[in-house]
């Protein structure tokens, strides 16, 4: 039986209950004497929506929670049973018996191509029917018993409209709560096994080291801190991210703004911006090939032209400069927004004071959409330093403390990817550190917006 079945039969009954309890509250207005009839509390619609939402809300959870705890107790049921005896005690073998032997009974294969798993079909095919019959069945009492509570509370003077918009506020403010539970689980995570690699290396050795050189196959040892040095992750994720990006960024970025804003057309205006957020949804993967195959070789080149024998192929100066110009529409647009929402009468005053249009520009319509400016420059930061591909592809793995920015270097994002996808045991201090440089990255990441916050705010009030 699907599992989808016992939803699909409370949407039914909800149907149902909608029909019928909105038949009902057309019945009470109906029903009274003539020159005594009194209008309804609320709409006959609201009086369904109530008898709808008794009938759906409490039957859809059981379905939901009852999808999720069934399989468990399907396969618990398919190895108590004597047919089993034969199964392997652990591993992958025993799981693919009884995946075959499931999907045979499930209907989603024709056959198990392991003869052990045959067995436990007919198992598997009388665990479904139970359990799927109990599903359906508490589903539909449920729903029934919801909707027939409701149904008997209507009356002619019944707050339906009341009671629906509550559910619906608590329905919305539930919605509103993903986000911010969604944050407190990602920073619960994120502490608790930072906290774990804390107990292995200190976070003095882990902030302040120079050497970074963890080897997920070594044992735990004294010694562990002087390989956790993640300093030097810390340099190579600012230099590029937020230094060498940025300084491509932001100067084009804000002229591009001011130009589609102040100078251009009406039909450059309409194809250029487009073309320029077109930047914003190019995948970062094709910046990767575009910075290792194209922008890492010129640079090298010119580097070595110029006389710096220690220019690589790899280099931060490539990703940096590919990776500002990825972020470039997040400071155009948000400068874009910001200065097109400049009241015209400021444009018109400052000119009519005898300022050119450049004078304008710098001196008024800057300085008043300054919140907005600083909003996307902040943005486009987190946005940076927060990118992987570009930097596997393009900048290299070296975790070097260099201000040479046509080395080799490496980032917080790069050393969490390899650090997360090896074979090494996730209870050693390789991979947990994967987990305090990402906890590392967040703080830095939510300082920034704290920072961007003030920024705004103060400027804000000294312009409105």
């Amino acid at each position: 039986m699907s599992p989808a079945i016992p939803l699909l039969l409370a949407l039914g009954l909800g149907l149902i209950a909608w029909l019928a309890a909105r038949s009902k509250a057309w019945m009470f207005k109906r029903a009274a004497p003539a020159g005594t009839r009194a209008p309804l509390h609320s709409l006959p619609n609201y009086h369904g929506w109530y008898v709808a939402l008794w009938t759906v809300v409490p039957a859809a959870l059981f379905a939901i929670v009852w999808n999720g705890i069934s399989p468990g107790l399907i396969l618990t049921q398919v190895t108590s049973n004597p047919a089993a005896a034969s199964l392997p005690a652990f591993g992958i073998e025993r799981d693919s018996i009884l995946a075959e032997a499931y999907a045979v009974a499930a209907g989603t294969a024709f056959g198990a191509f392991n003869p052990a798993a045959n067995a436990l079909v007919q198992p598997f095919r009388e665990a479904l029917a139970l359990y799927g019959t109990i599903g359906v069945v508490v589903t539909l009492l449920l729903g029934l018993i919801g909707g027939a509570y409701a149904f008997l509370k209507l009356r002619a003077n019944f707050t339906a409209r009341t009671r629906v918009e509550r559910a619906v506020m608590m329905a919305l403010l539930m919605a509103s709560l993903v986000a911010i539970l969604t944050t407190f689980g990602i920073v619960a995570s994120l502490l608790f096994e930072t906290i774990r690699f804390f107990g292995f290396v200190s976070p003095g050795e882990f902030l302040f080291g120079t050497h970074w050189g963890p080897d997920p196959m070594a044992t735990p040892g004294a010694n562990l801190g002087q390989d956790y040095g993640a300093l030097p992750l810390f340099w190579g994720t600012i230099f590029i991210g937020a230094i060498i990006a940025m300084l491509v960024a932001i100067p084009l970025g804000l002229m591009s703004a001011i130009y589609l804003t102040q100078y251009a057309s009406a039909n450059v205006r309409k194809w250029m911006k487009p073309l320029l957020e077109i930047l914003a949804g190019v995948p970062t993967v094709v910046y990767g090939y575009f910075a290792a195959l194209t922008v890492a070789p010129l640079v090298r080149d010119a580097a070595q032209a110029a006389g710096i024998a220690s220019a690589s192929s790899e280099s931060a100066m490539a990703a940096g400069l590919v990776m500002g110009i990825m972020i470039i529409p997040f400071v155009s647009s948000m400068a874009d927004d910001s200065i097109a929402a400049v009241p015209q009468a400021m444009r018109d005053g400052s000119l009519a004071m005898g300022a050119t249009t450049s004078e304008t520009i710098k001196k008024v319509l800057i300085p008043a959409a300054l919140p907005g400016i600083v909003a996307g420059v902040m943005l486009a930061v987190s946005r940076a330093i927060g990118e992987t591909m570009i930097v596997v592809m393009a900048a290299g793995a070296t975790a070097r403390l260099t201000a040479n920015p046509f080395e080799s270097m490496t980032t917080v994002t790069f050393q969490i990817v390899a650090m997360l996808t090896g074979e090494g045991s996730f209870d050693h201090p390789a991979t947990l550190s994967a987990f305090a440089l990402g906890f590392v990255l967040f703080c830095v990441t939510l300082a920034l917006n704290f920072i961007a916050l003030r920024v705004v705010k103060r400027f804000r009030e000294a312009y409105e």
